[in-house]
């Protein structure tokens, strides 16, 4: 990875809604990727907290309240998988795996688990500071406090065949019963319900959901399809409420189209 010294100038993160720097907790052991990631996004307007394992990770996160969170899947005593899976059980913030092995199942199973995004090792710091701030402008703790709940769903309810979703709560309810969605699964079925019948395009949903910048490839999207039809449809292996058109992208189906 690029030592941040030879790395070029970017504008610096936005600070918090308190005027702070904005907090980033680090779970990584591997001690060089720690020194240069602290150095690298200090000059960012990050402020670095580390740990080197998954029970530390798990006692920062409780005492830090970071604003983000960079996790290494392949963590001592407690994998990043895990420190996940708890943290996004208690929390919304934002999480960005880092994984060695690049591979599919390390990819899956961290978005499955909640992550927001995830980078491959070795990579450059300024994809993964462009992929941070991403994540943190679609965050939604700007919107937590006092009057904060006025601004943030101005929109009512969306209902379309069993599905109804009611955007100033943040619930939706499928055939009668509520079922609980992630940040990222509630922006795509709203998106979706909101264009019944229309072949929305996958750059289309990505560029929606995760913003123009994202720098991502499309498992992402399809990971957090899947798992959206596990709560929407009858039957996700044959699903026909969400359904694929090939080549172009996802299709939310109003009852009686053929």
């Amino acid at each position: 990875m690029a030592r941040a010294t030879n790395l070029p100038q970017h504008p610096r993160a936005e600070p918090d809604a308190s005027g702070d720097r904005i907090k980033v907790l680090l779970a990584e052991d591997e001690e060089s990727f720690v020194e240069a990631l602290a150095v690298g996004l200090d000059r960012e307007g990050f402020d670095v907290t580390a740990a080197r394992d998954g029970p530390e990770a798990l006692r920062l996160f409780e005492t830090l309240d970071p604003d983000l969170v960079l996790l290494d899947i392949m963590l001592p005593r407690l994998s990043g998988i895990d420190v996940c899976r708890t943290i996004r059980s208690r929390s919304s913030v934002p999480i960005i795996m880092v994984t060695a092995k690049g591979t599919e199942i390390d990819t899956v199973v961290g978005l499955e688990m909640g992550a927001d995004d995830y980078v491959v090792k070795p990579y450059r710091l300024q994809e993964l500071v462009a992929r941070m701030r991403a994540v943190l402008r679609r965050s939604p703790r700007d919107a937590i406090g006092p009057g904060a709940g006025e601004h943030e769903y101005e929109r009512n309810v969306v209902e379309v065949g069993a599905v109804r979703l009611d955007t100033d709560r943040h619930r939706v309810f499928v055939r009668g019963s509520e079922v609980h969605l992630r940040r990222k699964e509630f922006e795509l079925l709203e998106l979706l319900m909101e264009n019944p019948g229309r072949v929305l395009t996958r750059d289309t949903l990505i560029d929606r959901v995760w913003g123009t910048d994202y720098v991502g490839d499309t498992k992402t999207l399809d990971v957090h399809i899947k798992r959206l039809r596990s709560h929407i449809e009858e039957d996700s292996s044959s699903p026909a409420v969400i359904t694929t058109v090939r080549g172009v992208g996802y299709r939310f189906e109003v009852a009686g189209d053929s």
